[in-house]
């Protein structure tokens, strides 16, 4: 999905990119950026670089193997740097890449609309509730 008036971005196979097609690595990579705990992970990221038991604390309800897969699956896409240092205790530190802040920064800017509207879905969810009620 192409910005308008620019040429479409294409794989090594001359294809462009395309996330609407199942075969698209895109595909993937957005799976990772927006599911639930690739969202809040990278939102928890933007701040600041973390410890993972500092992101586990700041990502309420993650566990530690979900949070250690998904910063696999994040670094594997380039958008998190593992920093691992061979200290006594060892040290591994998580923080974003440049391509992880900028895609991190759209999701905060997400999450900022989402909450900031939160009294709006509120209202909308109870009018639903009131008027589906068996």
């Amino acid at each position: 999905m192409g910005e308008t008036g620019t040429a479409p971005v294409r794989d090594d196979s001359g294809s462009p990119f395309d996330v609407f097609s199942r075969q698209c690595p895109s595909r993937v990579t957005l799976e990772h950026v927006t599911g639930r705990w690739g969202s809040l992970t990278l939102g928890a990221l933007y701040e600041s670089g973390a410890r993972f038991n500092e992101l586990r604390r700041r990502v309420d309800g993650v566990s530690e193997k979900m949070l250690s897969q998904t910063l696999h699956a994040l670094e594997r896409d380039g958008l998190v740097h593992r920093d691992a240092r061979l200290t006594n205790p060892p040290r591994v530190d998580y923080a974003l890449t440049p391509l992880g802040r900028e895609v991190a920064s759209r999701l905060v800017g997400l999450i900022q609309l989402v909450e900031g509207r939160m009294p709006e879905v509120v209202e909308a969810r109870d009018r639903y509730d009131a008027a589906h009620r068996t």
